[in-house]
Formats: C-alpha cells, sequence, structure tokens
C-alpha cells in the first residue's frame, strides 16, 4: 500500500457566511481544480488524417492523384480526467480508525497515479484531507474519534494533475468501545419533523431507530449551523417538545441521536428549522425530585439506590434519570432500570413494569459499582430531560 503522501485540513463553508467570503472561496476553488479546456492550443488539420497518422492523399479535378502539400500534424488527444472511483465503502469502523475500500477509477487521457480522501466531523466545520498513491484501500486514524460520525469521499488524480468528480459521500459512526459486548450503534432515526408549535414551545417527532440489543433513548441537539451542538434533551420515546429556541444571528437547527445502553450513538436524523423567540422564555418548574443513597460502600466498590418521584400533575409515561457521578465511579449492574454509562455519565431507562410513574408517585432503581479516588454521590439529576430538585 503507497504510504500517505500529503495531508491538510481546512474550513467548511457555513450559511450565514459573508458574500465576500462567499466569492472568494470559488474563485480560489476554480483556480485550484481549473484545467484547460479542451484542446486549447491544439492545430487540427483540415482533412482527416489516414490511418497510421499520414494525411489522405488529395484528388486534384484532372483525376491525378496529387501527394500532400504539407507535413501532416497528430491531432492532440483531449486533455479528460479520470472517471469517479465507485463501491466506496467502510470495511471496518473502529473507535479511532475507519477503514475504506473502492474500485478503481477508469483512466481519462493519462494513467491513474493516485487518489484523494476528504472527509469531515458531523455538525462541525472542518474538512480534513489526505492524498494516496495508486491504491483502493486505506485505513484513516488522524483524528478519528470514538462515537462520532464522519462523512468521507474519495476523488481519482491522474499525472498531471487533473481529479474526477468525487464519490458519494460515505456516513459512518464509530463506536463507543472495541472490546465491549456491544459495539454496534443505533440505526438513524428517521424522518423528523416539527409539528405543533405554540406561542412558546415546539414539538418534534420521528420514526424509532433499532439496535441489536436495544435502544436506551434518543438525544435530541441544538445545532446553531456553524460548528456547535448542544444536547438540549434526552428522552425514551420518539416525541420531544421543548421551548422555543432564542433568535441569534446563526442559524437554529434540531437533530436526534439515538443511544444504546452502551452508550453508542446513531448517525444523526435529518435536521429542521424550529421557529426563535425573541426573549428566552423562564424555565418550568421541576416536577420531578430524586434522591440518591448509598446503601452501602466497602474499599473499591458501593451499592446506591435512586429514587425519583413525580411533583407534577401529570402521570409520567416513559422515564429517563440521567445524572453525572462527580468521582471515579464505574456502575457493574444494575435492577429495576436499564442503565448505561458514558465517561461520568449515566443513563437510566424504565424496565415495563414501571413504565409510568403517577403524580406523587416514584420509581426507585439500584446499581452495584466500583470506585477507586471517590465515591461522591451526584449532585443534578434531570427526568426526560428537565433538571429534577435533589433530596
Amino acid at each position: 500500500m503507497a504510504a500517505v503522501s500529503s495531508s491538510s485540513l481546512l474550513r467548511r463553508l457555513r450559511p450565514g457566511l459573508p458574500a465576500a467570503v462567499v466569492v472568494s472561496t470559488a474563485v480560489l476553488g476554480a483556480a485550484l481544480t481549473a484545467v484547460p479546456p479542451a484542446g486549447a492550443g491544439a492545430a487540427y488539420p483540415a482533412v482527416a488524417p489516414a490511418p497510421g497518422g499520414a494525411a489522405a492523399p488529395v484528388a486534384d479535378p484532372t483525376g491525378t492523384v496529387s501527394p500532400p502539400t504539407s507535413t501532416p500534424s497528430t491531432p492532440s488527444t483531449t486533455p479528460f480526467p479520470p472517471s469517479p472511483p465507485t463501491n466506496l465503502t467502510a470495511t471496518q469502523v473502529r473507535t479511532t480508525s475507519v477503514t475504506l475500500t473502492w474500485t478503481a477509477a477508469t483512466r481519462g487521457c493519462c494513467p491513474v497515479v493516485g487518489y484523494d480522501i476528504t472527509y469531515y466531523q458531523a455538525f462541525d466545520d472542518v474538512i480534513y484531507s489526505l492524498s494516496l498513491g495508486d491504491v483502493t484501500t486505506t485505513t484513516i486514524t488522524n483524528y478519528i474519534q470514538p462515537g462520532r460520525q464522519y462523512s468521507f469521499r474519495v476523488s481519482a488524480r491522474d499525472g498531471d494533475g487533473r481529479r474526477s468528480a468525487a464519490t458519494d459521500a460515505l456516513t459512518v459512526v464509530t463506536p463507543v468501545t472495541d472490546t465491549g459486548p456491544d459495539t454496534t450503534p443505533p440505526s438513524a432515526p428517521q424522518n423528523l419533523t416539527v409539528g405543533e408549535v405554540t406561542g412558546s414551545t415546539a414539538t418534534l417527532s420521528w420514526a424509532p431507530s433499532t439496535d441489536n440489543v436495544g435502544v436506551l433513548g434518543y438525544n435530541v441537539y441544538r445545532f446553531d449551523g456553524w460548528f456547535t451542538s448542544t444536547l438540549v434533551a434526552t428522552v425514551p420515546g420518539t416525541t420531544y417538545t421543548g421551548p422555543l429556541p432564542p433568535s441569534t444571528p446563526l442559524r437554529t437547527l434540531y437533530y436526534v441521536r439515538a443511544r444504546d445502553a452502551a452508550g453508542n450513538v446513531s448517525i444523526a436524523s435529518n435536521t429542521v428549522t424550529v421557529p426563535t423567540t425573541s426573549t428566552p422564555p423562564p424555565p418550568p418548574p421541576s416536577t420531578c425530585r430524586v434522591t440518591y443513597r448509598n446503601q452501602s460502600e466497602w474499599a473499591g466498590g458501593f451499592v446506591a439506590t435512586v429514587t425519583v418521584q413525580n411533583t407534577g400533575t401529570a402521570a409520567v409515561d416513559g422515564w429517563i434519570v440521567t445524572f453525572g457521578f462527580p468521582g471515579d465511579q464505574q456502575i457493574t449492574n444494575a435492577w429495576n432500570a436499564t442503565v448505561g454509562q458514558t465517561g461520568a455519565t449515566v443513563t437510566a431507562r424504565n424496565v415495563d413494569w414501571n413504565r409510568v410513574i403517577a403524580p406523587d408517585g416514584s420509581a426507585t432503581f439500584g446499581f452495584q459499582g466500583r470506585w477507586g479516588a471517590s465515591d461522591a454521590p451526584p449532585t443534578g439529576f434531570s427526568l426526560n430531560g428537565a433538571p429534577c430538585t435533589v433530596g
């Protein structure tokens, strides 16, 4: 396999940039990719050449065949680029690497000498690129991180620097672990739409995802159209109703990712735009209370329970409790809930028999874990994305 000969990164153009920047980028792109026009500077003979390149004899009016009157010139070949590569596939996706294969491009006027790859992380404004020799597979490790979504394109290059059109984008999401029992992300949520919009809220809905083990819930994100995504809620079902976002100079887009108990996240759904409000609405009153208790603790281990109480006036039908450990605790097993942990963040989802919490009702789940430096209790909890009081 030929080694990578060069790599670079650049900023992607985003909606909302000043027109001058757009024009400058377009001009730069034209300068980098333009090729001489077909046949530029070439002289074509008026008489088609005979086979072998010799000019055909010319008959005069008397019927006598006269030899060519000038030395024939060879027609130049139109300088056209290679065809695009085909069948771009990710044959292996790991936490910090992605292996790509493709079918070789067909040469144009000149032999194919290599391939150029561009890729970027979803909802970011940086494009990474690298140049390869004449190969049809490579493993990319630069800037690849666990639990992230990337899109890749490949184009062919000939010896004179002519480049083919790029392949269609191939999108993958990396797992959060290469060694755990579950390394398969859920499928992407489909058909994200905006439903009812009131003076202060909007409702999003989407088609459910699937997973080889089970979907724990869905993360709902707000994206500024540039490079900042904010997690606004984690919900157990396929709808989310939240406050209208404040008006900003940037765009306000929403997207959704499914999540499983191991912490793997799916490829993002499509994005939608939600109406904005010029005055941020006040935060809604808390409708939940969470109590965390260390039932027992010993050197290197602990057992804890979490009780979530519904202090609102409506029943909670399906719940996800989210919190973060301030210490280095790691959950090893749990009961009365499906519990997942990514880093310090813990997500617990109801099981079938405790799915509904009536007004003034509660649900309790527990877990066992290990710790090394600190077993300090969590201080903040949320229920279906809304903060709860602690006590």
